[in-house]
């Protein structure tokens, strides 16, 4: 089902990119994120936002699965007006909140998936947690730009589908020691083709509570 919402979602900025350039093709982004000693960031969140405006993209359904007493994935990006749903294919019941000023929700212990997804309606970062499991943690990225990509365990990402013209980009990390604001870049794509970016962010010290002993086991699941 994601691989379907990901494939509608490319084919839907496709269109978009075709109907606001005409003729022309559209260029891509290809970026890179390190940190301060060169390794590969993963779960970057990397967005480029045109100096004229970002486009109206057309938000999909989106995803954050429950998995093992997990939440997944760990970093989410979306576009602001998208609806997510909290599916919980564990065993157990999950109490899914988050008390981010972007959003602010709660679903109550549950198993399944709740019958209504929650729409996420403003710009910025949402943690969610879970009352029941602490150490469960994620963030989704809602953005107010279509173009924006998730970085790989090589620190790679790809943003597609931009038109040439003049961009701002910047990059958040959970771990991101720092502003958003400082990890600016402008970018001018003056014609089609493929463009390069890269930066060297720093993280601060990754945190997390642990997990809870699993019964029978002396280890932490």
């Amino acid at each position: 089902m994601r691989r379907a919402a990901g494939r509608y979602a490319a084919a839907i900025v496709l269109l978009l990119c075709a109907a606001w350039s005409g003729a022309a093709a559209c260029a891509e982004l290809n970026v890179l994120v390190r940190d301060d000693r060169g390794q590969p960031v993963e779960d970057a969140v990397v967005l480029a936002t045109p100096k004229a405006g970002a486009p109206a993209g057309r938000p999909t359904p989106e995803v954050v699965d429950q998995i093992d007493k997990e939440f997944v994935p760990y970093v989410k990006p979306i576009l602001v007006g998208s609806a997510v749903s909290f599916p919980n294919r564990d065993n157990i019941r999950h109490h899914v909140y988050s008390f981010s000023p972007a959003k602010r929700f709660e679903l109550p212990l549950y198993a399944g998936t709740p019958s209504a997804p929650i729409v996420f309606d403003k710009p910025g970062v949402v943690t969610l947690g879970c009352n029941i499991h602490d150490w469960m943690i994620a963030h989704i990225y809602v953005a107010e730009t279509p173009y924006y990509g998730k970085t790989d365990r090589e620190g790679k990402a790809r943003i597609a589908s931009l038109q040439p013209g003049e961009y701002v980009l910047r990059v958040w990390h959970p771990r991101l020691d720092g502003s958003e604001e400082s990890t600016l870049q402008r970018l001018t794509l003056e014609r089609t083709g493929t463009a390069e970016a890269s930066w060297r962010i720093k993280l601060k010290p990754e945190f997390r509570a642990r997990r809870a002993p699993a019964a029978g086991s002396r280890g932490y699941r």
